[in-house]
């Protein structure tokens, strides 16, 4: 009995694998071999170069690699489908930069991000006396002229709960703010703000700013004392112990000129799209993405200062091209994709997703004829979790919106690759939620199916070290044939996947 269902499995076995291999198309395997390491690893170790300087949106390094981009696409024959016949589909962002914020006393001048912090986008100058009105609340300001004035708060609130705009209202021309318990703990948030405006935050729509930060700003301990003349416990003794507020009216006044300034500035950078017009269903489209900015270089330190992103996401940039140049060929030879693709590579994923974004708020093709979206964001190295054993890739958002998309990866993968599908990432309850965190997620909440490929957090992500030497290009190149193979399925099987 052992022996004859030990036959019986064998055969079951040999049977079944006979069926998956018979289920292979042979065209679909006659291109996906055309899914090459070495063009893989050329277009890498010139995308993920220092000549690019890091990628970074907005950057003459992003540029540099959006005109590579485009370059391929043409020379592999892809149309420019945005206006007419471009590659670029421009991205308008927008970043604050510092302007000449400082404010000065008649023998002192302070410095913004060294002796205080302005926030603000427009800002005001001036000069005007200063009074000190303790924590600025409406006890603390009894016989006090504030019309026309500088006001100096010293409070242990949060900022929210300082009454700012009140003060302004009541005919303050500016509003100081010191609600910092030591040096320390102001030279963390000026660290901080200075990183923020350094590190150039991108928003897609133009930042309007808050009338009641317009002329506050936020002083240190040090520069409060320097502008009163007085020691500062003394001034947050005064602000807030109820049994001292009398002696607020005691207090000095000076005066201060002051220039608070940063600039809206607008960015321009590009999505790079390549189209390939299908043939008997070509009004349908399968959309191929990856990002291929990046995050730029360090402000500050010695060595490798360039982040260069080879496998975020330069591994999943070359894959794109890679595909692109397989599904043209095919074409070319008579055997082009039924449905049409866009292979897209997008910017300003790094800033906030803002480049798949801007395509689906002004998509080149109706979102109502985009059949999946295939978005592949890291595909060339191994995580921790997968030491020894590194054929297999993270797959998220297969079953979200069809579970026939779903379906059909599992049997493409079982088919022609074998990878090790980890689902891990693919929990909504993840605290990582990945499904949120990259380019497709501006596909899927329009309602279309996506699958994102990735390959995990490794030790080098978001750091200099993340270099081409670093690539496992076997496993980049059977990944790569992985989404070949699945957006082979989608853009020629005879129906239109469908939505849940």
């Amino acid at each position: 009995m052992y022996k004859k269902g030990r036959v019986g499995f064998i055969l079951f076995f040999i049977f079944s694998n006979a069926i998956v291999f018979a289920q292979k198309d042979p065209v679909a395997i006659q291109y996906g071999e055309q899914v090459l390491l070495s063009d893989l690893k050329e277009n890498l170790t010139i995308i993920a170069s220092d000549a690019l300087e890091g990628r970074k949106t907005g950057s003459r390094g992003q540029k540099m690699a959006a005109a590579f981009i485009r370059a391929h696409f043409e020379e592999i024959g892809l149309k420019g489908p945005v206006g007419n016949g471009g590659y670029y589909q421009n991205v308008p962002l927008y970043t604050i930069v510092p302007g000449k914020s400082a404010i000065n006393t008649a023998t002192i001048s302070f410095q913004n991000f060294r002796d205080f912090v302005f926030l603000g986008l427009s800002g005001v100058k001036g000069n005007a006396e200063i009074v000190f009105v303790g924590n600025g609340e409406a006890s603390s300001l009894d016989k006090i002229d504030i019309s026309g004035k500088a006001v100096l708060v010293v409070s242990e609130n949060r900022t929210s709960e300082i009454p700012t705009a009140d003060l302004l209202n009541k005919g303050a021309k500016a509003v100081l703010i010191c609600n910092f318990k030591d040096e320390a703990t102001f030279n963390a948030f000026a660290s901080r703000a200075k990183q923020s405006f350094v590190s150039r935050r991108m928003t897609l729509t133009k930042p309007t700013g808050s009338a009641d930060m317009e002329a506050v700003a936020f002083l240190s301990p040090s520069t409060v004392e320097k502008i009163m003349d007085t020691d500062f416990a003394t001034l947050h003794s005064y602000a807030t112990d109820p049994n001292k507020t009398n002696r607020i009216r005691k207090v000095r006044e000076g005066s201060i000129k002051y220039n608070f300034q940063n600039e809206i500035k607008q960015v321009n950078s590009e999505n790079v799209l390549g189209y390939l017009e299908g043939s008997d269903k070509k009004d349908e489209l399968i959309v191929v993405t990856s990002h291929y900015d990046h995050i730029g270089k360090l402000s500050e330190g010695t060595g490798d200062l360039i982040n260069n992103g080879a496998d975020d996401d330069g591994s999943g940039t070359v894959a794109v091209l890679q595909m692109a140049k397989v599904f043209a060929k095919a074409k070319e030879e008579g055997n082009g994709p039924r449905r049409s693709m866009l292979f897209m590579t997008v910017t300003g994923e790094e800033m906030g997703l803002f480049g798949s974004q801007y395509y689906s708020e002004h998509p080149v093709f109706p979102l109502s004829n985009t059949v999946v979206d295939l978005n592949i964001d890291m595909i060339g190295r191994s995580d921790p979790e997968h030491k020894g054993k590194p054929d297999y890739v993270y797959v998220i958002g297969s079953d979200k919106l069809s579970q026939e998309l779903h379906q059909i990866s599992e049997r493409v993968n079982k088919t022609y690759t074998q990878l090790d599908f980890d689902y891990m990432y693919n929990d909504v309850n993840h605290p990582t939620n990945l499904y949120k965190r990259s380019d497709h997620w501006n596909f899927a909440k329009n309602d279309i199916p996506i699958i994102f490929y990735f390959d995990g957090i490794h030790e080098d992500y978001h750091l200099p070290s993340d270099e081409v030497d670093k690539i496992n290009f076997e496993l980049l190149t059977k990944r790569t044939k992985l989404v070949f193979y699945t957006a082979w399925e989608l853009a020629n099987r005879t129906d239109r996947i469908k939505n849940d």
